[in-house]
């Protein structure tokens, strides 16, 4: 049997998009504070965190990657974020769903000062931000890699270091930054970088094609936004249809 991926609804404005999005079974939830058609402010975003509950960091847990005297000794990419899924699916017995911030291209004191003013419990990194920047954040990363759609041979697993980001993301290239373009990176490429490492695939996913692609690259988490909208808002049928159909496992 395959694995059933984790489900991150992303692009969330309002505490009843992320109640509905638990309700139905989403692991991650995604709070957009980069530049965005999706982008909330702090009052919206402590409101979406209050309604799930508890911040993670209330729990006594590791401290990120650089502060983990286990993980300066993994030297593999796979079992380093092996390693990494291991953790961020220990905190998910914690909370679910665990609430991530969306950042691109900010500096690593604003993106702290609002995952504290928040309370938000990981951070997506979605720009350009070098490796290393990764080590310079008080919560958990998954760090986004954006393919262009027309690539279907490239390795993005090529200059991957170890030990910084928990988590590794593919998402759709389109401009300076990715994501919420409703454009699908290549099958091929993201069933070769599953293979190697568990991962997060995002990029023009729907209810309509979520079946085949969790079957075809076998992804340890998928990432959805616009393919959960209808014109620019939370559509929440789509929202339980995707998140059905993710975890049919058909």
């Amino acid at each position: 049997m395959d694995r059933i991926p984790l489900v991150k609804i992303c692009g969330n404005r309002t505490a009843m998009d992320v109640t509905v999005a638990a309700q139905l079974g989403a692991d991650f939830v995604g709070i957009i504070f980069a530049k965005s058609p999706r982008k909330v402010g702090i009052p919206e975003a402590r409101a979406m965190v209050r309604e799930l509950g508890s911040p993670l960091d209330s729990f006594e847990l590791e401290s990120p990657p650089p502060n983990h005297s286990d993980s300066r000794l993994v030297t593999d990419l796979g079992l380093w974020y092996r390693y990494g899924a291991d953790k961020i699916e220990s905190y998910l017995g914690y909370k679910r769903p665990l609430i991530v911030g969306v950042f691109a291209d900010q500096t690593a004191e604003e993106i702290n000062d609002i995952a504290e003013e928040t309370g938000i419990d990981l951070v997506q990194l979605s720009g350009t931000e070098p490796w290393d920047f990764s080590l310079l954040i008080n919560r958990q990363v998954f760090q986004v890699i954006h393919i262009d759609p027309e690539d279907d041979v490239s390795d993005p697993l090529a200059d991957v270091p170890v030990g910084r980001s928990l988590a590794l993301m593919l998402d759709t290239k389109s401009g300076k930054y990715g994501g919420g373009t409703g454009k699908q990176i290549s099958i091929n490429i993201a069933e070769q970088a599953a293979k190697k490492i568990p991962l997060i695939l995002a990029g023009g996913l729907s209810s309509k094609n979520i079946s085949d692609v969790v079957r075809e690259v076998k992804p340890w988490a998928v990432d959805v936004s616009s393919g959960t909208e209808t014109d620019g808002s939370k559509d929440y049928e789509k929202v339980a249809n995707f998140i059905r159909n993710a975890k049919s496992n058909k």
